[in-house]
């Protein structure tokens, strides 16, 4: 077993609020200069530059996770993860589709772009695809299960799109596969504001929007190796798999 430090929350030049310089060959590189060894590719409501990341990433031997943070009508954020590029292309089609559609100010929210593997641009999207889905959060969840993937209600500490923020409770029939903190929360401060977060595995992500904060905080797994389907077991604790450094506060996971 090894430990290898994961980034499960970064955003690409498609997120609006994405940096210019958050091209899938930029994010690749900075996670081979900082030592990252498992990204989460979490653009807003897409999921359209996550498989050219991930065919980086493998030149490089970094796994990447593809998916997107969704917004649910609730204005809660998720971030969700597919292995199968067949679930993902699914959930991609599902997202279009759900999504309320309002064009994009590039004005005043940015560019939304997807790119090749050399940065060339190959499409915009000329809706906003930081607006809310029609389904609600569990309808999200239960779609995501039916495809395989993982379901992470993210940020869970922030005071705004989260689902706390945004319920002030946590549904006890809603089925996550992890719930993650921001950079500035530690799991005990959680626990001691939200003591039904124990019984979920936490993890905690950079929420990336600029290359110089890649990395900036990660979650620890003990694995047998950086595959999709380890990160599933540490998630659920098999087999010696798990999350470790649950008890450090963020400037340890740095």
């Amino acid at each position: 077993m090894e430990i290898f430090r994961a980034d499960l929350h970064t955003h690409t030049i498609l997120s609006p609020c994405g940096d210019l310089e958050m091209t899938p060959r930029n994010i690749i590189d900075m996670a081979v200069a900082r030592n990252i060894d498992i990204i989460g590719i979490t653009d807003h409501n897409s999921t359209l530059n996550a498989l050219t990341v991930k065919s980086i990433g493998e030149e490089a031997g970094i796994l990447v996770m593809t998916g997107a943070e969704v917004n649910t009508r609730e204005e809660i954020h998720t971030l969700c993860f597919f292995n199968d590029e067949g679930a993902l292309q699914e959930f991609q089609g599902w997202l279009e589709r759900e999504i309320t559609r309002v064009p994009n100010s590039v004005e005043r929210f940015g560019y939304q772009v997807v790119v090749d593997e050399d940065d060339n641009i190959r499409d915009q999207v000329d809706y906003l695809l930081l607006m809310a889905l029609r389904s609600g959060i569990e309808d999200v969840a239960r779609f995501v299960s039916s495809l395989g993937g993982l379901f992470i209600p993210a940020h869970v500490d922030r005071p705004v799109n989260s689902i706390i923020s945004q319920l002030g409770f946590f549904p006890p029939s809603l089925t996550c596969d992890a719930i993650e903190l921001t950079p500035r929360c530690s799991r005990s401060d959680l626990l001691e504001m939200h003591p039904f977060a124990e019984k979920f595995p936490i993890i905690r992500s950079s929420d990336s929007h600029y290359i110089s904060t890649v990395g900036d905080v990660t979650t620890r797994f003990l694995l047998k190796d950086n595959s999709y389907g380890e990160v599933v077991m540490a998630l659920k604790g098999e087999g010696g798999r798990k999350i470790i450094d649950h008890n450090r506060d963020y400037e340890d996971n740095i």
